[in-house]
């Protein structure tokens, strides 16, 4: 009767699973895939499967690519923080890129000095010939440059991160467009999470780094098939065929205004080619976590990157750039094609809007928050292209230092003020002597840049680029 009674008592006490205190929101370290690390993650989603329970895990200060579904096995349950009643989902990372994250640093950098940003520093400066330089200098002439007010966009709500404004007039504030397709909150804990496993596109097959509102029935596929010239999205390698048969396209659809080797880029309407532009944007969404989309692409040029071969123009990345920019923004998105990256085709893309603005007779800068990526190839070609300029200046015959102003950089390279002066900040090359601004060029700084200069083996060459600007501010329709 006793051995009765302790089953009895044994078989009344609910057998209690560890991994049922793990839900949505927690954080616990988690070991990463191909690491032996342990970082602080959080629980975004919860699910049974035929091979059990897995967790899709977000790490902490790491970029969302790395976000993946886990096993119990990969979770340490000691370090287990659970969620307060009250607490609010953390804004960073979160849904379509809405907000800053970490990689958010282009404004890292320390503020310029006023006299400089403002180009107010008295000009009766001591003359550089007196400064004794341990390494060649050069001086940066101070030029009062009294820039011309810029109107902000009537609404830009959190698709430009901390520079938002909202709009002084007084009908309803419409979200700011950024060239892609889709309309879900941010709120929305399934935007977070990576819906596609695979696609395929060309002989590339590519897995996703982020959420792109492709229809349901394609995300439940291991893989979607896109035609690679018109960018259709199919569920099956037999719907794709089908397709292909009845596909013209050999390039992109719009104008070709480059084309050097076999590098071409293509400019594409966002009115006259929706449909290209739409399924463009869904393809990028899959590589840019930092954009909102939206269905209406009229106000939006793009400009594709192809490399051509027998068998037609293959996509390798594209940047858009609104028609009619208040802030004078050149680029809105930008992606090279993870297949095509570490090939300088990032720089190509970078450079090619930029001889745009300068065919425009403007400066330009990409539209922020730039992503980590993004970021590091923005600073890199500033820096090349700044030093670039920097040293082709011509000693004076006087014997004296050679002179630039930061307008006369901006002149040359169309790279906007802010953007030069924060450049020359991070490289550390400014320096404040006797009432004077120079720069001083250390042999270390010039051997790295001259290195890394050596290695773009691909450039843009004005003479292939066939391009007329438009004044679309004198178009009743775009």
């Amino acid at each position: 009767m006793a051995d009765e009674k302790e089953v009895e008592e044994s078989s009344s006490v609910p057998s209690s699973d560890p991994f049922d205190l793990v839900v949505e929101g927690c954080r616990l370290p988690v070991n990463m895939s191909n690491s032996d690390e342990w970082p602080l993650a959080e629980i975004l989603s919860k699910k049974d499967t035929d091979n059990g329970l897995t967790f899709y895990v977000h790490y902490i200060d790491y970029n969302k690519r790395l976000d993946e579904w886990v096993t119990p096995e990969r979770l340490r349950l000691e370090g287990l923080q659970l969620p307060k009643k009250d607490a609010k989902t953390p804004v960073k990372d979160r849904g379509l890129g809405l907000t800053v994250n970490s990689c958010n640093s282009s404004r890292a950098s320390s503020p310029a000095p006023p006299e400089l940003v403002n180009g107010n520093s008295n000009s009766s400066a001591t003359p550089l010939a007196t400064v004794p330089p341990p390494q060649p200098a050069i001086a940066i002439k101070q030029k009062t440059n009294v820039g011309r007010k810029r109107k902000l966009p009537f609404s830009d709500l959190s698709t430009t991160g901390e520079e938002n404004q909202d709009g002084s007039q007084s009908h309803e504030v419409q979200p700011r467009q950024t060239g892609s397709m889709v309309t879900e909150k941010s709120d929305d804990v399934l935007t977070r999470i990576k819906n596609i496993n695979l696609i395929e596109l060309g002989k590339h097959r590519i897995k996703p780094w982020y959420f792109s509102p492709y229809p349901v029935e394609l995300t439940s596929k291991q893989v979607i098939y896109l035609c690679e010239f018109c960018l259709k999205y199919a569920k099956s390698f037999t719907c794709l065929s089908r397709h292909k048969t009845k596909c013209n396209l050999r390039h992109p659809p719009g104008n070709e205004i480059y084309r050097k080797s076999t590098i071409s880029f293509f400019e594409i309407d966002g009115r006259k080619n929706k449909a290209y532009s739409q399924n463009l944007c869904l393809l990028a969404k899959l590589f840019l976590d930092h954009k909102t989309l939206y269905y209406d692409t009229d106000p939006f040029l793009f400009y594709v990157m192809t490399e051509y071969d027998s068998m037609g123009f293959h996509i390798v990345g594209y940047f858009s750039k609104e028609k009619e920019s208040s802030e004078d923004y050149n680029v809105a998105c930008i992606l090279t094609l993870p297949p095509y990256q570490r090939k300088g085709y990032g720089k190509l893309l970078i450079e090619l809007s930029y001889a745009l603005s300068q065919f425009e007779g403007k400066t330009g800068s990409p539209e922020k928050p730039l992503s980590d990526l993004g970021l590091l190839s923005y600073r890199s070609y500033w820096s090349q292209t700044i030093l670039e300029t920097i040293l082709k200046l011509q000693n004076p015959s006087d014997g004296e230092r050679p002179q630039i102003t930061i307008h006369e950089i901006c002149e040359a390279t169309s790279i906007r003020k802010e953007d030069v002066i924060s450049t020359l900040q991070h490289l550390n090359l400014i320096n404040y002597y006797k009432g004077q601004y120079i720069l001083t060029l250390s042999k270390e700084t010039l051997d790295t840049q001259q290195k890394a200069m050596s290695k773009r083996t691909i450039r843009i060459d004005p003479k292939c680029l066939h391009w007329t600007p438009k004044d679309w501010s004198k178009r009743g329709k775009w």
